[in-house]
């Protein structure tokens, strides 16, 4: 019996491009596909291209959620930035559509492919079983649980977390760049993050620091259907689609165009060795070990963040027009981060009179004397996630700070018997400000300072006992 179940992937593999063929060929079967040369070569294009587009559904709404960006037009999701998630909305369905497609094609890919295909590496097979990884890391962190394969029960976090340390096990043994098993450890270590498995999660991240500038990206294809959309919605577009908190104005955009725009898309950075660092504090200043915390976060300045690059680049075209709010400052103003924080300078920049320094992998305000100046938990913890916002943004990573999860999605409802109604409401904790409240601010005009309504990362370690964040406490 002949099969198509998987027709239009595999039409896209076979063409060799990247990023490629969308259509359906209905003279391609599996049987046939399975057939030809290389096939597990091809399998990976269409897994990597994958990759890309699940990445996008991934960084486009999630920023939106958080406190890091705000939907200035109509282009993208009306509702996120209230924060409401509904089970019925489309973006909640295309995330965990994009997520669960992931996950299938690697374990396509891991029992059938690889057994089709007698050339296949340890290589070819350790970067599916990342892969596979990875989509259950994005399970977990993202939604408050989904199905691990199709129509089956709903997994909770743990569960998919548990089934990711498997696959990278393998991953492991199987890989043989010393740069990619340092990548896998990094993953590891951000799992046992994610299950507040402190010794653990500080273990592998010790490892993976054995490579200070450790980096990961995932690549973007302009030229076929699988554009970077947060470059687009950040700079390419002629319309402003999305604007940064204005304390985050420094680190907008973290990608962007000089030449044409579907020749020349950014990469995203989704493993990085700054997140082990960040791990490895987080795990000391949770213990009670602040000077050991503060000597690590002092070193991520020092080894890592001051030897990334950083870019000159115009953007005399932003001006923040997107139409939402008509108050965001275009030239260079002081901002405080709530109503009872000091004015700050070089976070708001002028784009008007001169090239802005932009930093394309991570960048931060924090200093040496600010990490001097935190002697206590609490203000450690807040360094943290103040850094861990800096440096991750743009990477789809600060709403699972906040400690907000989607729900399963009413399409899955109706196709699956195994949900259940716990499953379908979304993971809001009680101290996230709501009525669009996260992306709020002033701009005085008079006296030149912007003032948000919450600074989110004192509001976070002010609940840090809250069950949703803060892992190694909690």
């Amino acid at each position: 019996m002949k099969t198509y179940i998987k027709n239009i992937f595999i039409a896209a593999a076979l063409s060799g491009s990247f990023l490629s063929c969308k259509k359906d060929n209905p003279n391609i079967t599996d049987e046939v596909y399975l057939t030809t040369t290389n096939v597990s070569t091809t399998w990976l294009t269409g897994m990597r291209r994958q990759m890309a587009l699940t990445l996008n559904q991934v960084i486009v709404n999630t920023e939106l959620v958080s406190d890091n960006y705000y939907n200035n037009r109509t282009l993208s999701n009306k509702v996120f930035d209230i924060p409401q998630i509904d089970n019925f909305d489309l973006d909640v369905n295309n995330i965990q559509s994009a997520i669960q497609r992931l996950r299938e094609l690697s374990e396509y890919g891991l029992t059938t492919v690889v057994n089709a295909d007698k050339t296949t590496t340890a290589v070819q097979k350790a970067e599916m079983y990342f892969i596979n990884a990875f989509s259950h890391v994005l399970s977990g962190e993202l939604f408050t649980g989904l199905p691990g394969s199709a129509k089956g029960a709903v997994l909770s976090p743990a569960e998919h977390y548990a089934l990711a340390i498997t696959a990278l096990d393998q991953a492991l043994a199987l890989q043989t760049d010393a740069n990619e098993k340092l990548a896998y450890t990094l993953l590891k270590a951000r799992i046992y993050y994610d299950m507040g498995d402190a010794a653990q999660a500080k273990t592998f991240a010790t490892a993976a620091m054995a490579n200070p500038l450790l980096l990961k990206q995932q690549a973007f294809d302009g030229q076929n259907a699988a554009a970077n959309d947060f470059q687009t919605y950040l700079f390419s577009s002629t319309t402003n689609e999305f604007a940064p908190l204005p304390r985050l104005d420094f680190l907008d955009p973290k990608y962007y165009n000089t030449g044409t725009i579907a020749l020349d898309q950014k990469p995203v950075s989704y493993i990085k060795s700054e997140e082990a660092y960040l791990i490895v504090a987080e795990a000391q200043a949770s213990g009670n070990e602040l000077t050991a915390a503060q000597t690590t976060l002092k070193n991520l300045l020092t080894e890592v963040i001051a030897k990334r690059p950083v870019v000159s680049l115009s953007d005399v075209k932003e001006t923040r027009n997107g139409g939402n709010r008509t108050d965001y400052p275009l030239t260079a103003v002081k901002v405080r981060f709530d109503e009872n924080d000091i004015e700050r300078t070089g976070y708001v920049l002028n784009r008007k009179i001169a090239n802005i320094n932009i930093s394309t992998i991570s960048g931060t305000m924090v200093t040496a004397d600010d990490i001097n100046l935190a002697t206590t938990q609490d203000a450690l913890l807040y360094l943290v996630y103040r850094m861990r916002q800096e440096i991750f943004i743009s990477e789809g990573r600060r709403m699972t700070d906040l400690g907000i999860k989607f729900p399963v999605s009413q399409t899955e409802q109706l196709n699956n018997q195994n949900v259940k109604p716990a499953d379908l409401v979304a993971q809001i904790p009680s101290f996230i400000p709501k009525n669009r409240e996260m992306d709020d601010f002033k701009n005085n005009t008079t006296t030149g300072v912007v003032t948000m309504k919450h600074d989110m990362n004192k509001v976070l370690v002010a609940n840090k006992k809250a069950k949703e964040i803060f892992p190694f406490i909690n």
